[in-house]
């Protein structure tokens, strides 16, 4: 373990972030690095706890207690190596994940958890400082071939894994560039796009070919891949948005937040085409419905932007500041939390219930809402909503982003040619082998499991590739997701 008395003579001490002043005049990640021997303070609060059950909160398993206290005594190549053998993107997962496994902290039982997340960060960003991240290439090849449909979290993560394992791996994305949403869903100021690049470049140092600007099911047919691959691995997102069902819906103004922050990214990168229009809330009042990440993404923006009103609506009611008890450690507290964004500006309000949208010729101008009470839990847990008489209101908007979740993958195109089976959410159905109904054709992250976090995707990811490849070769020795050395997993 680390120091055994660190969690009594240090607090948490969360990464500092830039003023918000500095930072919302442009679009750089808005944390500022921690001196090393802060890190090794907050690595020394690690307990030794007998049962590390962050271990479990975390889908990746990640040795977190190992890594710190060899964070604390100094020994950063030898936590880098701990770190990746759980996770292939730590760096990813270190800026993006709502980290689970500090909510299962031991020390979080009456203190502050660790700060797993920033010190896992820190061993990933220092590895590459000191360039100790390099392409990890087999050392010999399979001659099996891998299509991977999507590079997002679990596709990169499924790719990366069956390239070490020999294989040759393609992996097809829709966008110009790979990431899925990381690339063209997560702001710059949450996560930098060249902290994604290098990991395309050592990926591409591992023998893996990415083709961009390919959207399979119609530059290329399910026919043809089954014909020119031996496996294929679907890892799409949850692309299709719930939608807002009320009258004014259609009219311009109302947008899905993935129509909206895909093209702010592509402006900060410099893909975004001129002779196109932008989709911008400068000079604008806005309205985001939605109160989770994707609100708080649309909201960092539209303040960026230079929007002049914001609104930010959730249906539920607010969460407590602290658990409470339907929320008992372990389990992931459903609290309320002020990120980034929300340290910005904007109005945060709850239990409001969008009823219609009004505008002239075509063009959005009314948001019309009621406030809403819900009742208290049932023996199920389910608690109904009741509109309070007289609370309806109207707001002026110029601006409306839908950002209330998503419900599936896309159906229409490649999964109607594969003819795979989807379960009663509409998403892949796949087993526990990852494998779908349809022969050497497997599913992982959103598309098999539906909306969910970075580290369940690249959980998915690996676990997927195990499992593609003791489909190929009769057997595996590829990690076991949370395990630190190769498990033979055999199919024989």
């Amino acid at each position: 373990m680390a120091d055994p008395k660190g969690f009594l003579k240090f607090r948490r001490d969360d990464f500092p972030r830039r003023s918000i002043e500095e930072r919302k005049k442009d679009w750089t990640e808005v944390y500022v690095t921690y001196a090393e021997d802060k890190l090794k303070q907050q690595a020394s609060r690690c307990m030794d706890c007998g049962i590390p059950f962050c271990h479990s909160g975390c889908p990746l398993g990640n040795l977190i207690p190992d890594w710190n206290d060899l964070v604390y005594r100094g020994r950063w190549k030898e936590a880098l190596a701990e770190l990746h053998a759980t996770n292939n993107f730590p760096e990813f997962t270190g800026k993006l994940c709502p980290a689970p496994c500090e909510a299962s902290c031991v020390l979080g039982i009456n203190q502050e958890p660790v700060t797993i997340k920033k010190v896992e960060e820190s061993i990933a960003m220092k590895g590459w400082e000191e360039n100790w991240i390099v392409p990890e290439p087999p050392a010999e090849l399979t001659e099996k071939t891998v299509a991977v449909v999507g590079s997002g979290p679990a596709g990169l993560a499924a790719a990366q894994q069956l390239a070490r394992a020999g294989h040759s791996v393609t992996v097809f994305e829709r966008e110009d560039k790979p990431g899925g949403l990381m690339r063209y869903g997560i702001p710059d100021f949450k996560m930098e796009k060249w902290i994604l690049d290098r990991r395309i470049i050592q990926m591409e140092g591992e023998g893996v070919v990415f083709k961009c600007n390919v959207s399979v099911g119609d530059d290329i047919t399910g026919e043809e891949l089954l014909a020119q691959f031996d496996a294929v691995v679907l890892a799409g997102g949850s692309t299709i948005p719930r939608d807002l069902q009320v009258p004014g819906r259609e009219l311009r103004g109302v947008y899905a937040a993935m129509e909206f922050l895909p093209q702010q990214n592509k402006k900060v990168s410099g893909v975004w085409s001129e002779q196109k229009e932008h989709l911008t809330a400068e000079g604008k009042k806005v309205v985001i419905l939605g109160g989770g990440d994707t609100g708080a993404d649309c909201l960092g923006t539209v303040i960026r932007q230079g929007a002049t009103e914001v609104y930010q609506f959730e249906l539920m009611p607010k969460p407590p500041t602290s658990r409470d008890e339907t929320m008992p450690w372990p389990n992931y507290p459903m609290i309320y939390r002020v990120t980034s964004a929300h340290e910005e500006g904007g109005n945060r309000e709850y239990s409001v219930l969008t009823k219609s949208l009004t505008g002239e010729d075509g063009v959005l101008k009314n948001l019309h809402a009621v406030r809403l009470e819900w009742t208290s839990p049932d023996a199920e847990g389910r608690r109904k909503m009741e509109e309070v008489p007289g609370s309806e209101f109207t707001l002026e908007a110029d601006l409306v982003l839908l950002a209330m979740g998503f419900l599936h993958p896309q159906k229409t195109g490649l999964l109607e040619q594969l003819d795979v089976e989807l379960d009663a959410r509409g998403n892949v159905q796949a087993g526990t082998d990852y494998r779908t109904t349809q022969d050497k054709v497997f599913a992982c992250g959103d598309m098999r499991r539906g909306q969910s976090l970075i580290v369940w995707a690249i959980s998915e990811g690996r676990e997927a590739a195990r499992n593609v490849d003791a489909f190929l070769m009769g057997s595996s020795q590829l990690p076991l997701v949370g395990a630190n050395r190769p498990t033979e997993l055999s199919l024989v």
